[in-house]
């Protein structure tokens, strides 16, 4: 990738992050006169710049994931600060979609921080950590994926308007705990195999998903989208793109393609691996196709 290409990405990267900025903002709560949805949306990009510096003289990788998590957890506690000086009082939305955000960004970092300090790096990063330009979009790209993630809860936390949990709010709160759960144990499972096996995992939730991992999280935030629904209004509206970023990411440009295209790679010729393509759902956790799956070697 040349350098115009990745301070193309940057500058898109921006574009998008502002626009979702303007809608999330629109009639919502302040701090000292500014959005605290704006202010927000630039402690996103401003901390992964910062992390860029010292990861870029050091050419490493090992903070990334972590500092996504830490990031999320920096906004979500300043938007309940912002909150408190203003209201007073936290409602039961803004309480409940803080927590939620607050426990997943907690343990999909720490997971995430774990499995690259016992792997000692990450493939995606080989090439890009020594160009600087690529290296500062991928940052970047990070800040624009923690403001889009966390957009609609984020638009609720700092609305105007106070509303009743109500059904949106238990539906939400039950899809969120499913999805949670499911990308925990997926998370788990494969964990605990990749101990004793080098191959592909085909048995527990991944006998029903290639990619459970990602069905939980795309649920667990729509979950949070359905939560907030209810006081948002207006371009604010605009924040419910969130569950649908979430699930554009990991299927069509990380993620899924990705983990397929490599895996194809290794196991393409492998007909233990063709037979469970063609019996295992890509994303939805479905019954197999055909009889029980076994672990291959």
């Amino acid at each position: 990738m040349s350098k115009m290409q990745s301070l193309l990405g940057i500058l898109v990267a921006l574009s998008f992050g502002g626009l979702i900025t303007l809608a999330g903002a629109e009639e919502g709560s302040t701090f000292f006169g500014y959005s605290v949805f704006a202010i927000c949306a630039a402690m996103a990009f401003s901390i992964q710049w910062l992390a860029f510096i010292p990861a870029y003289i050091r050419r490493t990788e090992i903070y990334y994931d972590l500092v996504g998590g830490i990031t999320y957890i920096l906004v979500i506690s300043f938007a309940l600060m912002a909150h408190i000086r203003t209201e007073l009082l936290i409602d039961e939305r803004t309480l409940l979609i803080a927590t939620m955000c607050g426990l997943w960004a907690l343990r999909l970092g720490s997971f995430l921080f774990k499995r690259i300090l016992k792997a000692g790096s990450d493939s995606r990063f080989t090439k890009i950590k020594h160009d600087p330009f690529q290296f500062l979009m991928t940052w970047t790209m990070q800040g624009l994926w923690v403001i889009f993630t966390l957009a609609a809860g984020l638009a609720a936390m700092t609305s105007a308007h106070h509303l009743p949990l109500g059904w949106f709010g238990l539906v939400g709160t039950l899809c969120w705990m499913i999805g949670f759960s499911i990308e925990v144990i997926a998370d788990r499972q494969k964990s605990h195999f990749r101990q004793s096996n080098t191959g592909f995992i085909t048995s527990g939730l991944w006998a029903w998903s290639r990619h459970p991992n990602y069905f939980g999280e795309i649920l667990l935030w729509i979950g949070i989208a359905l939560i907030a629904f209810p006081v948002l209004e207006g371009w604010r509206l605009f924040t419910l793109i969130s569950p649908l970023f979430v699930f554009v990411l990991l299927v069509y440009i990380s993620g899924v393609r990705m983990l397929e295209n490599s895996a194809m790679k290794r196991w393409g010729e492998d007909k233990a691996y063709l037979s469970y393509l063609e019996r295992t759902s890509a994303l939805v956790p479905l019954p197999p196709f055909s009889q029980k799956s076994e672990l291959s070697e």
